[in-house]
């Protein structure tokens, strides 16, 4: 939609109706800011959370009957 298009419908609003329009698209802004904010991992930044038992490779006792 080309501008002139929305500025002219933009004009035929009542201005209660305009403060809505200027609300949205402040909030459509912030949105795309947020999304635009996105971080990249460190390396290194999970170490100490992730835990692997040791018997992590055991052979589970439910598929005794399948392993024989």
């Amino acid at each position: 939609m080309e501008q002139i298009q929305l500025f002219t419908k933009l004009n035929y609003l009542p201005d209660d109706l305009k403060s809505e329009v200027n609300d949205f698209i402040d909030f459509l802004l912030s949105k795309r800011k947020k999304g635009m904010e996105k971080r990249t991992p460190k390396f290194g930044s999970a170490k100490g959370q992730i835990f692997i038992s040791p018997d992590f490779d055991k052979p589970l006792d439910d598929f005794k009957d399948y392993m024989q």
